[in-house]
């Protein structure tokens, strides 16, 4: 497979297309729809009312967010980490040869770009997101801490849960130079996922040095 054939825009999620494309590859089981809102009731019901929400991005949503926002700012948060760890048959892999795509897991440190959500958007563009990122609950959306140039900001992201079965574990950058060299899904190629992150992040004045190290090596074998 070559050619993307689906793609993360606002209109493709809102139709409902990620969702059938999810739940037509082997293996994904979908959320329910009572599971999908008590996991968004399960993040606004420590948001209070009316005021604006910010979330915290670190893959694709630096380079491709989808929802509306009205500001943007970069931040850092501790106890967490940037880490290919999420296995994918749909987005950047196939059943095949399954891909790898970004999740936030325990420990180290992480740089990403925050979105502020005005208040009066909040619920709106949260079902988008949530749309987007929880179709078969790979992710665990929890509330973080954001240091940031103006000071700490509370804000929603997207950490992996380990328990799901997707979830890849600590792998070796070889194994995972392997796998993202060869891998394409219905959006594309893995590397260029990894390339999309790594030009996003510098874009916004972040160098992510074991991400640059991993593209050069998923480069070197793409041009072997």
């Amino acid at each position: 497979m070559d050619k993307t054939t689906l793609q993360v825009t606002r209109d493709e999620i809102l139709s409902g297309a990620i969702q059938r494309a999810a739940a037509q590859t082997p293996g994904m089981v979908l959320l329910s729809e009572a599971d999908f809102e008590a996991s968004l009731q399960s993040i606004l019901i420590d948001h209070p009312g009316q005021t604006d929400i910010w979330v915290f991005g670190y893959g694709s949503l630096i380079w491709n967010p989808a929802f509306h926002f009205d500001a943007k700012r970069i931040g850092k948060v501790y106890g967490w980490h940037r880490s290919f760890c999420l296995w994918t048959s749909l987005s950047r892999g196939c059943p095949q040869q399954p891909g790898l795509t970004l999740g936030l897991d325990y420990g180290g440190v992480c740089s990403g770009v925050l979105y502020r959500i005005p208040a009066a958007d909040v619920v709106k563009e949260l079902k988008v997101l949530w749309r987007r990122e929880m179709s078969d609950g790979a992710y665990t959306p929890r509330w973080v801490s954001v240091s940031t140039a103006e000071g700490r900001i509370r804000a929603v992201t997207f950490t992996i849960n380990r328990s799901h079965s997707r979830y890849a574990g600590k792998l070796a950058q070889a194994e995972m130079a392997q796998v993202i060299s060869k891998a394409v899904g219905k959006m594309g190629r893995c590397s260029d996922y990894l390339s999309n992150t790594v030009e996003s992040l510098k874009n916004v004045g972040i160098l992510d040095h074991k991400l640059t190290a991993l593209e050069k090596q998923v480069q070197a074998m793409l041009t072997r």
